[in-house]
């Protein structure tokens, strides 16, 4: 038995430190694998980043633009013709934004869900603004009337929804920074 418990001491002395130093470079080559992939993961994302950030700030440059030329102001300004019929105005005014609307959908990919949700709600409450002015008005009213109209619903209204869409597009981009 004491050839038996020395060879076992033997054996143990050898074995005892070689699984310490196998327990080290283990333990090490993990900690060495998972800067790796902390490194790489970095450039991806500054990859990814520089990819994409042009196009997030082509897009909020794009739903800013949307906003401004939706606004009721700029679209009377824009389509106005005095004596074009009030209904037939209308009617440009709504497929007016209806077509920028269109146009600019698919910026919805780059802006955040929240902040495109707004842009969305701005469109749909200036669509009411002309559409509420357009109800008031007499079968003879024309355009005149019809902008008059709006600029008076604008004036009570106060801050405009595409104004409040401008601002949170703008903090949106601010975030990305």
């Amino acid at each position: 038995m004491d050839n038996i418990t020395q060879l076992i001491f033997q054996i143990a002395l050898i074995v005892v430190p070689a699984g310490g130093v196998l327990m080290t470079a283990i333990y090490f080559m993990r900690r060495e694998s998972e800067r790796e992939a902390r490194s790489m993961r970095i450039e991806l994302t500054m990859e990814r980043q520089k990819f994409f950030l042009p196009h997030r700030v082509e897009a909020h440059q794009r739903a800013v633009l949307f906003l401004e030329r939706i606004h009721p102001n700029s679209l009377v300004m824009r389509h106005h013709n005095p004596g074009l019929p009030a209904m037939a105005l209308q009617a440009k005014l709504m497929e007016s934004i209806r077509e920028e609307f269109e146009h600019n959908m698919a910026q919805q990919i780059f802006i955040a869900p929240g902040t495109w949700q707004m842009v969305r709600k701005s469109k749909d409450e200036t669509v009411k603004i002309i559409s509420l002015a357009g109800n008031q008005m007499e079968p003879t009213s024309v355009g005149m009337d019809l902008a008059s109209k709006i600029f008076e619903i604008v004036g009570e209204v106060g801050t405009m929804p595409t104004e409040i869409a401008v601002e949170a597009v703008k903090k949106d981009l601010q975030d990305l920074f």
